[in-house]
């Protein structure tokens, strides 16, 4: 138990810049695919289809791939940021606003920056990764009886889960690219890699090595911060 502990604890969201010269073993990466087909889905559903995107050609592709900053984005994301460690540490959830651009973490700037701001290249996202998972789903298959697919997304964030912590236990870095969801990419993506109706694009998944390895500040709640007994409200003595 104290050793999946450990992993759970050491996996993090890498942002820095991976080495493109440096790719992910075929070894490597049968090992995180097999920590994915082993994901519990809902039903047993297996609600998805894994694409392995590293060729060199495709991904300069993607990485051309434009799309803007949304003002909703910027305004939704300000509000988990913290301006110090101290104030992360205080909070003990969010991120630091170092994450992002400094226009990024000013308010009076958003309105400006979604109308006037050039549109950025995934590049700056994908960042050197030398490979990448992308995670499609299939909005027709479903659990039994829901008119919302709940389970169905629970499962894709277990598939995460198994895929992160492998990666981890690897001493692999990883990232979650929401942004290959949104409309425009998504649409841009499926044509560049032939991807058939009606699959949907869940997220996408970096993976590589830093090239200047870098620790972030983490903090999560206590346990006592976010557990209640019987009751809602009631601590345990």
């Amino acid at each position: 138990m104290n050793e999946v502990l450990k992993i759970i604890k050491e996996r993090q969201s890498s942002r820095v810049q991976y080495d493109p010269n440096r790719p992910i073993s075929e070894e490597n990466l049968r090992q995180i695919l097999e920590a994915a087909r082993w994901a519990p889905t809902g039903h047993n559903m297996q609600n998805y289809e894994i694409m392995v995107i590293d060729d060199k050609a495709i991904l300069e592709k993607i990485r051309e791939i434009k799309s803007r900053v949304l003002e909703v984005f910027l305004r939704d994301n300000y509000l988990h940021l913290s301006f110090s460690e101290d104030e992360l540490k205080q909070k003990k959830m969010g991120i630091l606003s170092t994450s992002f651009p400094p226009d990024w973490v000013d308010p009076t700037k958003f309105s400006q920056i979604a109308k006037e701001s050039s549109p950025i290249p995934l590049n700056n996202s994908i960042r050197g990764s030398p490979t990448l998972l992308m995670v499609l789903y299939d909005p027709s298959k479903k659990a039994p009886a829901l008119a919302v697919d709940v389970y169905g997304f629970i499962s894709l964030g277990c598939l995460m889960e198994n895929i992160w912590l492998a990666a981890t236990e690897l001493g692999i870095n990883m990232q979650i690219l929401s942004l290959s969801a949104t409309v425009s990419v998504e649409l841009e993506l499926k044509q560049i890699l032939e991807i058939p109706e009606p699959l949907k694009i869940a997220y996408t998944i970096r993976l590589g090595y830093p090239i200047m390895p870098a620790k972030s500040l983490r903090v999560r709640r206590n346990i006592e911060d976010f557990t209640h007994h019987n009751l809602y409200n009631q601590k345990r003595i």
